[in-house]
């Protein structure tokens, strides 16, 4: 058996008396090594900067946010203080995860929060860089978590409809048509997360008020209220220092609920109509 033979035999040997590779270990090779590149910062007063950090063996199976605590683990193991982040349901519907992912508010995915990125949407050896939500209305309290209490304030000021205390009426009694209520569950789908905000150039909180004053103003139970209101919530959200509106449709881009920018032109319109009336 000439050389060539021999060596082509004991190959097939070999390879025929290897074990077959798990589904453990060829989800292992598939892991990801990335690196991090996060902004922190210790308090309000403080400058911040960015930090690199590495993150190793990352499944494409998790979830942004679960890439973050893996991370987080590993730094306390080291005894760096862990990245500060906000998250609450982890499923899109608080609003909590303001995450700026290589910028873009919510990261790379469409009608998507934070926690419903996936790491599959990156790419082996990738360099991520994570920051805050900017904005003047939204201090940064540490890390990438920001004080949104300006939202609340906006709300408080005329977020609500007055009703009269007693028992419940019967859920038919105020007849409201099947557009009219699709319409308004849309814009109810707001969940104040505030990417609206950090896309802007402008800081603008337009489609967030928009969306809160359409939800009310264009049902029954609202009417009442109705220029009171959009004049009330339009004030507080200058007062907070958030920017006006310039058409740049950011906005609506980046809205983890897809709220139309539509909603900022019913804004206007009604805001005008109540200044008119004297509001």
């Amino acid at each position: 058996m000439s050389l060539a033979r021999r060596l082509k035999a004991i190959t097939e040997f070999f390879s025929k008396s290897q074990p077959a590779e798990t589904n453990e270990e060829k989800s292992h090779s598939e892991n990801m090594n990335l690196t991090l590149k996060v902004w922190r910062q210790n308090g309000t007063d403080d400058k911040g900067e960015m930090v690199s950090y590495s993150a190793n063996d990352i499944s494409p199976e998790m979830s942004f946010l679960e890439m973050l605590d893996v991370v987080n683990d590993q730094l306390e193991s080291e005894s760096i203080e862990p990245i500060a982040f906000d998250s609450d349901c982890r499923e899109g519907i608080c609003g909590m995860c303001s995450l700026v992912i290589n910028g873009q508010p919510h990261g790379p995915g469409s009608g998507t929060t934070t926690c419903q990125i996936y790491m599959r949407s990156f790419t082996d050896g990738s360099t991520i860089t994570i920051e805050p939500w900017r904005a003047k209305a939204f201090p940064i309290t540490r890390d990438l978590c920001v004080d949104r209490s300006a939202f609340d304030r906006i709300t408080q000021a005329g977020g609500y409809v007055s009703m009269n205390t007693g028992s419940a009426p019967d859920a038919n009694s105020i007849p409201i048509a099947q557009d009219l209520a699709e319409e308004a569950m849309d814009a109810a789908a707001c969940i104040g997360c505030g990417a609206c905000v950090a896309s802007c150039k402008n800081a603008s909180a337009m489609l967030f008020v928009g969306a809160k004053v359409k939800h009310l103003n264009i049902l029954p139970q609202g009417q009442p209220e109705r220029q009171k209101r959009v004049a009330a919530m339009v004030d507080s959200m200058k007062e907070e220092g958030f920017g006006n509106c310039t058409n740049e449709y950011e906005c609506e881009a980046v809205c983890p609920k897809t709220i139309s920018a539509d909603h900022i032109g019913f804004l206007n319109r009604d805001y005008v109509k109540a200044k008119i009336s004297g509001q």
